[in-house]
């Protein structure tokens, strides 16, 4: 009967790997930059994965007053602290925190491109 559980296929699991890989300890720490599309031509474009030390409010403020748009910073209860900003910022908002030196710019993720 042992023989005959070794040969069944199980199910197969696509994230297995990603979560392992990303769990490691030597792993990197990316933000990602992200837009959603809301209705008709806006959106909105979202930042996560901060290191907790930074305060958000200070980096929200900075870039509200940088690329002149309206933004606030979201609690999720599975993402953390989430910023969100008006409008599609995803170059803007890797520029600026590269040159602002919170991220390497190897470390940041932008999706949607």
């Amino acid at each position: 009967m042992s023989e005959l559980d070794q040969q069944l296929p199980s199910a197969f699991d696509p994230f297995a790997d990603a979560s392992a890989d990303d769990s490691s300890a030597g792993g990197k720490e990316y933000v990602h930059v992200r837009v959603q599309q809301r209705n008709g031509r806006k959106s909105l474009t979202t930042v996560q994965g901060l290191k907790k030390q930074y305060s958000y409010s200070k980096i929200l403020k900075d870039l509200k007053k940088e690329f002149c748009c309206n933004g606030t910073v979201v609690q999720d209860p599975e993402l953390g602290q989430v910023i969100q900003l008006q409008g599609d910022q995803r170059k803007n908002v890797s520029t600026f925190l590269v040159q602002a030196g919170i991220v390497k710019k190897e470390n940041i993720k932008i999706h949607g491109f």
